[in-house]
């Protein structure tokens, strides 16, 4: 039986692909298998982190909207994020416009990033030089508030939706003081 030219062709370059792959990992230039092991590691290699649980983290944002709903600005989306902006709970109000979405999740990470309340990190994150505001994933706009445990910030919870960032950070004050008091 005879394979057609295009068949045989991709067989080869998937078998040399394949072959280099499979030599870059053989320990042993006399090995015809490769050496695969692992390795636990242990002690000052291993950093653990800490974030807030997944009830917690609910609890928070769902407070925020209910604070926010209190006030019939219900319209607002809730970010809850980790350390590492990784969201851990959200909640979208009635009616909050899509960009919300982004925003508190933006500000929620700013504000669990640098540890300090968005509001406060507004007023040095200016200027028409490269700088604070233009990192990645940040929003320098009041609106979020860092969740620490002790002085280390692990999280931070942002509102996104009232025509204030002042508004909004009093919300996600509202879901803040929902966890830790």
């Amino acid at each position: 039986m005879r394979l057609p030219r295009t068949l045989v062709a991709t067989a080869a370059a998937a078998l040399a692909v394949t072959g280099i792959t499979a030599g870059a990992a053989v320990t042993s230039s006399n090995s015809a298998t490769a050496d695969v092991r692992t390795v636990a590691v242990t002690g000052d290699a291993v950093v653990e982190s800490k974030r807030l649980s997944s009830a917690d983290a609910m609890r928070a944002a769902s407070a925020a909207l209910a604070a926010a709903e209190a006030d019939g600005a219900g319209f607002v989306s809730v970010s809850v994020v980790d350390r590492n902006g990784q969201l851990q709970a959200f909640v979208r109000g009635e009616n909050a416009a899509s960009h919300t979405i982004s925003a508190s999740r933006q500000k929620a990470y700013t504000a669990a990033a640098f540890g300090s309340p968005t509001s406060e990190l507004a007023k040095r994150a200016t200027g028409d030089n490269a700088g604070l505001k233009d990192l990645p994933g940040t929003l320098f706009l009041a609106g979020a508030v860092p969740v620490k445990a002790g002085e280390a910030s692990i999280g931070g919870i942002g509102v996104g939706g009232t025509p204030s960032g002042a508004t909004d950070q009093e919300y996600a004050q509202a879901g803040l003081d929902a966890i830790t008091k």
